[in-house]
């Protein structure tokens, strides 16, 4: 009656030997490290440098335990967190300038468990410390340059189809395409029409001969998923890249992106690591006006847009943009063979190739401008409350004549310092923002706090597991030893599950893992507690147990499915911490109801299935 068979036997004793595996990683403490990655291709991570590194330490009468170099990023491991950020401070003073700097956590997993990919659970930034941006997208700029596209797109069109218009005038949030006649409209009409049939709405404007050319609804919403996208994808590289350890970036909302940093505790750093969410813009010079007399007149032509160069003088560009950073596939910081000025070479893809050299081969002998467009933050104090704030700033880094027509590779100087070209080779190398970005929120956990998260996380469940402990031992015995074991088996599933997916842990995670603790055990309460009902009524302990556990079933189902269900749509629907709840709390109630009935039953067979004459139970 109260027996299984050999099968699910082996089947338990497997499942505990992989949970105790992937799980035993957690428990090796990580050392803390500095971690180095060079800014540039040409800086090396040879023995020189981790010569270098040595010289600095113990300039400063510190040491590392251990190293590891692998060519391209370096980790030096520290004792204690005191020596590590002493350790920080001083490999930061002294080689800043060449290397990527970050505080890490390094594993310490025996060579054996990592063979088998059995790691330890990421710690999220509340645990770990680092630093935290929301970002904004600016999804009306992302609106507004595809209708540039469109614009561009439209001109381009009416040249090879040969059919008369007057022009393309922007009006809020569509184009309005000007004709002389009736036929050359109807003809644009029908060719805009097959060639934009989903993606653009086309009105003829009452008593005139000009059409209003509008973006559909689900092209909108196409639009702005795909620069959301593009810039989760650009931001990722752009980190990747510096070799910041285990960093999130993810999609909140339909247009918000948080990116946190574990390690990085200076934001200013953290800021200039995302490529100071810059992008360029080449554009042509207005040659044929005044860029000081319409600034002084305060009347700038409508096809142009004042700007101000570097070195202060007012520069007068087309509104048409010639070529954006998009179209840039690698981009390369150095210096000018000629002057020593720093530049950087720019290497564009074959849509961008074709489309540059089509617009300067047709505007040879006139000056060309390079804008910069940088997003840069700031906090300012208002109503006595420190508000963050985000200015877009444009400026002229530098023009120059196109002497000849520009296709492939060519380069760009007018930059203040080496430092500047490098940073903006790497975020136009790394990939062009689809759309301005703006920081809404950032904060900075420091790792002491982060420590001080994880002790005060452990100690909560540590307690609360021996007061349940201590409850079930005392109400049911011998019973609540084995409800015990079951829970300390189902933590350990959890755990196990959870290094296996990758799952970041973090703080609600961690309430997670308390809940779970509280719903496993109510499980074997119920259980237990049919049990009894079966033995009060006069059934004999064996039908007694095998009643139980039956009769119990159903009610633990229908709870835990319920409790899951609403874990799957905090999943869902939440985002950032919510999902990290939502994750522990769902493997949590499956690992209960494998480890409260399945794991206690084997237990409770184990103990009491061979025994024939069973009189009674302890419960």
């Amino acid at each position: 009656m109260n027996r299984y068979p050999l099968w699910k036997y082996l089947m338990i004793a497997a499942t505990l030997v992989i949970g105790l595996l992937y799980s035993i990683p957690n428990f090796f403490h990580p050392d803390y490290a500095v971690q180095l990655v060079p800014k540039t291709a040409q800086i090396l991570l040879d023995p020189a440098a981790m010569q270098q590194f040595d010289t600095v330490l113990k300039a400063q009468g510190l040491a590392a335990t251990a190293s590891e170099n692998d060519g391209k990023l370096s980790v030096l491991r520290f004792s204690d967190d005191t020596t590590q950020g002493k350790a920080y401070k001083a490999l930061k003073e002294a080689v800043g300038e060449n290397y990527v700097v970050s505080l890490n956590l390094a594993a310490t997993t025996p060579s054996w468990l990592r063979a088998i990919n059995a790691s330890p659970m990421t710690l999220g930034l509340d645990l770990r410390g680092g630093v935290h941006f929301l970002m904004e997208v600016d999804m009306k700029a992302a609106v507004d340059k595809q209708l540039n596209r469109y614009d561009d797109e439209f001109r381009d069109l009416m040249r090879s189809k040969n059919i008369k218009y007057q022009g393309i005038e922007r009006q809020g949030d569509t184009l309005l395409v000007k004709f002389p006649d009736a036929p050359s409209r109807d003809a644009a009409d029908q060719i805009m029409r097959e060639e934009y049939s989903t993606a653009l709405q086309f009105t003829p404007v009452v008593a005139s001969t000009n059409i209003q050319v509008s973006i559909a609804q689900t092209e909108l919403l196409t639009i702005q998923k795909s620069a959301l996208q593009q810039n989760i994808t650009t931001l990722r590289r752009r980190i990747n890249t510096l070799g910041v350890a285990e960093p999130v970036i993810q999609q909140q909302g339909m247009n918000r992106i948080v990116v946190q940093l574990p390690g990085v505790q200076d934001t200013a750093e953290a800021k200039r690591a995302l490529g100071a969410t810059s992008t360029l813009e080449f554009r042509l010079v207005d040659m044929e006006n005044d860029p000081t007399v319409a600034k002084q007149s305060g009347k700038v032509p409508a096809s142009s847009q004042l700007y101000q160069s570097r070195d202060g003088r007012d520069v007068l560009l087309k509104r048409k943009v010639m070529l954006t950073g998009e179209f840039i596939v690698n981009a390369m910081s150095g210096r000018d063979n000629q002057n020593g000025q720093p530049i950087v070479s720019i290497t564009l893809n074959s849509a961008g190739a074709k489309r540059f050299s089509k617009v300067t081969g047709e505007n040879v002998k006139k000056d060309m401008a390079v804008v910069l467009i940088s997003n840069v933050s700031e906090t300012q104090e208002i109503d006595g409350k420190t508000v963050l704030k985000t200015n877009q700033v444009e400026e002229v880094i530098s023009v120059a004549t196109i002497q000849e027509q520009l296709s492939k590779n060519f380069q760009i100087s007018g930059l203040d310092s080496p430092q500047e070209a490098h940073e903006l080779a790497m975020g136009l190398r790394d990939g062009a923002l689809a759309a301005p970005v703006y920081i809404v929120e950032e904060r900075t956990v420091g790792p002491s706090m982060g420590q001080e998260n994880i002790e005060k996380g452990f100690n909560s469940n540590f307690w609360g597991f021996v007061a349940v402990v201590a409850f079930m031992l005392v109400y049911y015995r011998m019973f609540g030893v084995i409800s015990s074991l079951a829970l300390a088996v189902n933590g350990l599933f959890l755990f196990a599950l959870l290094s296996i997916i990758g799952a970041t842990l973090t703080l609600p995670g961690l309430a997670g893992i308390a809940l779970t603790l509280g719903m496993a055990i109510d499980a074997n309460v119920l259980i237990n507690e049919r049990i009894r009902e079966e033995l009060r009524a006069g059934a004999p302990p064996q039908q007694a147990i095998f009643a139980g556990y039956d009769r119990a079933w159903g009610t633990i189902l229908d709870s835990n499915l319920t409790t899951l269900i609403a874990g799957i749509a905090l999943f869902m629907l939440g985002s950032g911490p919510i999902k990290g709840f939502a994750v522990v709390l769902c493997l949590g109630i499956l690992t209960s109801m494998f480890s409260a009935v399945t794991v206690s039953r084997a237990m409770v067979n184990l103990m009491y299935g061979s025994k024939s004459r069973l009189e009674k139970i302890a419960i």
